[in-house]
């Protein structure tokens, strides 16, 4: 067997062996690619910290940790309570209405801090338990606030579109954009799942809030509002960088909740911060795992091996996509959003490109797909989290994910058949 045929066993059987006994992702992507180097020939541990240096040597990442740090500032500040309670004014009172808030929140809370794992933790700790006590199931419940979790990856501004741009080369900016309406065609496919599922149950029905008070709860959210605007007008218009978006994403999300919402004390701060890094830390050592990862598997010339395998269906792009998809559905189930891109967008993408399909539009159906993926047992994320905050079994978040997990897989392939859907607003946007 050839090197190559060895680099390639060494990496698919030592991924596969290290996530069994449930190694830190990061660290299974370094000996891996460790390991890869081995066999081919390439062993120097100079190599291997230059690789993990330049995994990180980016300034488009930068956002990364000031996009967390503005998520975690969001939960501590009272700007995630104060959408909640802003949505639960204008539909809490209809029957069902908590899991419409929780979509409606969940839209909200996107447009302002891009990350999955922390618009989840804020959803279902305050939600949850209102939905436990006013007789929701508790399955069906946290199954919603999982799926509307995943919306943060898609609508901008989001920290995958900002890993997927930094590692293909792609515009950070144009990702953004091609995530506006995706994301809320998400969430409308959860209004409809969500009235799907609600058939069958026996829900409470309040009465409306008067006017006077949606209104009260409206104006209390302004500042919270203000934020996407903000961000997304001041990149559309030239102001500042995506990068430099998250810095004034941070400081804004500080400054609120320090000065206007005083929801946040001085002393606070520091526990925000380390909260952030630790994170952060994880993020970053994925990324420079991935790049030694990614360098051997550039040298073993796998990309050649998947190319030679989808070549065939260059010639049909919409079939070429659909085969793509399928295999990153199966992908998700065992990979988590963040290594999933490191590792497969570079090889994928140039396959894509070749078949004449949009960058672009390849991009953000590979991170929509691994978002679905977060959802996905019996890796899933998200499922952790939920599970996790609302104290319930993951059986149960899996069995009452499944109803809204199909209707994006629904959208998805929908996506895979019509892309003009994604690709006419970018393009009208630019």
């Amino acid at each position: 067997m050839s090197n190559e045929g060895l680099a390639f066993i060494v990496f698919s059987v030592g991924m596969l062996l290290l996530m069994g006994i449930g190694m830190n992702m990061g660290l299974a992507l370094v000996l891996t690619g460790a390991g890869m180097a081995w066999v081919l020939g390439f062993w120097d541990t100079q190599l291997l910290a230059q690789n993990l240096v330049a995994g990180v040597d980016s300034f488009p990442l930068l956002a990364v940790p000031f996009f967390i740090l503005a998520g975690e500032l969001m939960n501590s500040g009272g700007i995630s309570s104060r959408i909640i309670t802003m949505a639960q004014a204008w539909v809490g009172h209809i029957r069902g209405g908590l899991g419409y808030v929780a979509i409606g929140a969940a839209v909200l809370m996107a447009s302002m801090s891009g990350s999955a794992l922390a618009d989840t933790a804020a959803l279902a700790t305050i939600l949850l338990p209102m939905m436990r006590q006013q007789g929701y199931p508790m399955h069906t419940s946290a199954g919603l606030i999982a799926s509307g979790g995943i919306i943060a990856p898609i609508i901008p501004p989001s920290m995958p579109f900002v890993i997927y741009g930094v590692t293909t080369n792609t515009s950070i900016s144009s990702l953004f954009i091609s995530g506006i309406v995706p994301g809320l065609i998400m969430g409308a496919g959860l209004i409809v799942a969500w009235k799907w599922v609600l058939r069958d149950m026996k829900l409470p029905q309040g009465q409306p809030l008067p006017l006077k008070e949606r209104l009260r709860a409206t104006l209390k959210a302004f500042w919270a509002m203000l934020m996407p605007v903000i961000i997304i007008g001041g990149m559309k218009s030239g102001v500042f960088t995506p990068t430099e978006a998250a810095v004034v994403a941070a400081f804004y999300a500080l400054v609120v909740a320090l000065f206007v919402h005083r929801e946040m004390k001085f002393v606070q701060v520091y526990g925000v911060l380390v909260r952030a890094a630790k994170t952060t830390s994880i993020v970053m050592f994925l990324c420079a795992g991935a790049q030694v990862a990614s360098y051997m598997i550039t040298l073993a010339d796998l990309p050649s091996v998947l190319t030679a395998w989808l070549g065939p269906l260059v010639e049909s792009p919409k079939l070429l996509m659909f085969v793509m998809m399928v295999v990153l559905v199966i992908i998700g189930t065992a990979l988590d959003l963040t290594p999933t891109i490191l590792i497969f967008a570079p090889v994928m993408l140039p396959i894509a490109v070749k078949a004449g399909i949009d960058p672009v539009y390849f991009g953000l159906m590979f991170v929509l797909n691994g978002a679905i993926g977060l959802i996905t047992p019996p890796v899933g994320t998200v499922l952790n989290v939920v599970a996790g905050v609302g104290r319930i079994s993951m059986h149960q978040v899996i069995k009452g994910v499944n109803p809204f997990l199909l209707t994006y897989v629904v959208i998805l392939f929908f996506f895979v058949l019509f892309p003009q859907i994604v690709t006419a607003p970018v393009a009208w946007m630019r």
